[in-house]
């Protein structure tokens, strides 16, 4: 082995075996963002920031790493270009949601609310981007749209009507005897904290709606909510989980005061109630549209014959998915299953069956994409394939036809082992002679 390529091995060494290596050095115009300089750099500044969450030991990461920096020579000058270490900067990288690498973002006019970047993985494509990002802010100035990056640019475009008032004799009805989850804040019509939250907090309940119920209730009349609640100062957030609660389940706030801020915090604990999703057989064209037409993705599983693998053997496979959707389920990816032949064109379009049952396939509805497992069907196999998609990674091939197949009606499975078809027993006596000796 030459000295450099030595040299090399040993500086990669130390990077797997230390979280301070970085993949970024100060000779290079990819600027180094930490917890003590983001504030003051990024969000403080009028610039229009990319900003790459990574980890040294990600091998896309090391893999972007070329692109990037010529992306930030390419926009030296115009976009400024940081990285952030989240070995190193785990809160910062959590404050952010960051839940995978790489991930980038871009902050443009409204910097308490970054634009995700998933586009492809080149400089150009990056670089495009962000200046998409930039003409964006000229158009919102020179329109009158502001463009600032203060507070104030994120308090738009929420709808007062869906905050929910609340009151003493409306609040347990509404909020502790429902299964919703709810953010309440108590508010006094004089504080101004509570003025300047009001517009941000209806943004946040109108991009929350469906998910997360935003209540307010004006403490200076309903004193009673807001004396059992133990408010002494305004303004309070409450958080009440979903499923059954009383007055003691109540958890105090502690995100942010902008949309975003209260956004992410509540996507959090949304997705923390979420249930783990249900495996579901396919069994006709309505029940493969209501599974996985409004998903992400759908993970579509092809388990042996009943007459190959008893109900024993085909609850086995059915529990690994069931712990495999618990454990996605933040993704909320919709799961069928079927049984081998049952659906011959959902397997001759994605390519299951070919090497033998159980086979999976996870497919992209709106993309019209798919990838297949390769690996074993088991926890640890099926955990990497999904884990390596769930990072953008992993090959994917388009569906053929660009749409999914037609599903035949089928009866459901009814939990039992397959049964052989009786064979029909032939009465001789009511055959004549000449077809006896035929038979």
């Amino acid at each position: 082995m030459g000295t450099s390529s030595l040299y090399v091995g040993v500086t990669l060494l130390a990077c797997f075996l230390s979280t301070a290596c970085g993949l970024y050095s100060s000779s290079d115009d990819v600027i180094e963002l930490t917890g003590s300089n983001f504030e003051r750099l990024v969000v403080k500044s009028d610039e229009i920031w990319v900003v790459e969450f990574y980890a040294p030991f990600c091998g896309h990461c090391r893999n972007l790493v070329p692109e990037y920096k010529k992306a930030a020579t390419a926009l030296k000058g115009v976009i400024k270009v940081g990285g952030i270490n989240c070995e190193e900067e785990q809160s910062l990288c959590g404050q952010h949601g960051v839940r995978g690498y790489p991930t980038i973002k871009i902050f443009g006019a409204n910097k308490r609310s970054p634009v995700d970047y998933n586009g492809q993985r080149t400089a150009k494509d990056i670089a495009e981007s962000a200046l998409a990002e930039a003409k964006k802010k000229i158009k919102n100035v020179l329109g009158g749209g502001g463009g600032s990056s203060g507070p104030s640019s994120d308090s738009g475009s929420g709808d007062s009507k869906d905050v929910i008032e609340l009151t003493d004799s409306n609040f347990d009805k509404l909020v502790l005897n429902s299964d919703d989850i709810w953010l309440v804040e108590f508010f006094a019509p004089w504080c101004g904290h509570c003025k300047n939250l009001e517009p941000h907090w209806a943004k946040a309940a109108t991009q929350l709606k469906g998910k997360v119920k935003l209540g307010a209730l004006d403490a200076t009349v309903h004193t009673l909510k807001a004396q059992q609640y133990g408010i002494q100062g305004y303004p309070s957030i409450k958080f009440f989980a979903g499923g059954p609660k009383d007055r003691d389940t109540a958890q105090d706030y502690d995100g942010g005061r902008t949309a975003s801020d209260i956004v992410n915090w509540a996507l959090e604990k949304y997705t923390e109630n979420i249930p783990a999703p249900e495996i579901i057989q396919l069994t006709s064209e309505d029940v493969s549209k209501k599974t996985c037409l409004d998903k992400p993705l759908c993970v579509i599983s092809v388990l042996p014959h009943i007459l190959d693998c008893d109900a024993d053997c085909r609850n086995k496979y059915l529990a690994i998915l069931g712990r495999m959707g618990e454990k996605y389920k933040k993704k909320q990816w919709g799961w069928l299953w079927s049984e081998g032949g049952a659906q011959p064109e959902i397997e001759a379009t994605l390519d299951i069956g070919g090497f033998g049952y159980p086979a999976m396939a996870v497919v992209n509805v709106k993309k019209m994409k798919y990838s297949l497992l390769r690996g074993s069907f088991s926890g640890d196999g099926i955990n990497e394939f999904l884990r390596d998609l769930s990072y953008g990674r992993g090959h994917t091939a388009p569906v053929k036809g660009a749409e999914l197949p037609k599903i035949h009606n089928i009866e459901p499975w009814d939990g039992k082992d397959g049964q052989l078809p009786e064979e029909e027993d032939i009465d001789l006596s009511d055959v004549d002679l000449d077809e006896k000796d035929e038979l």
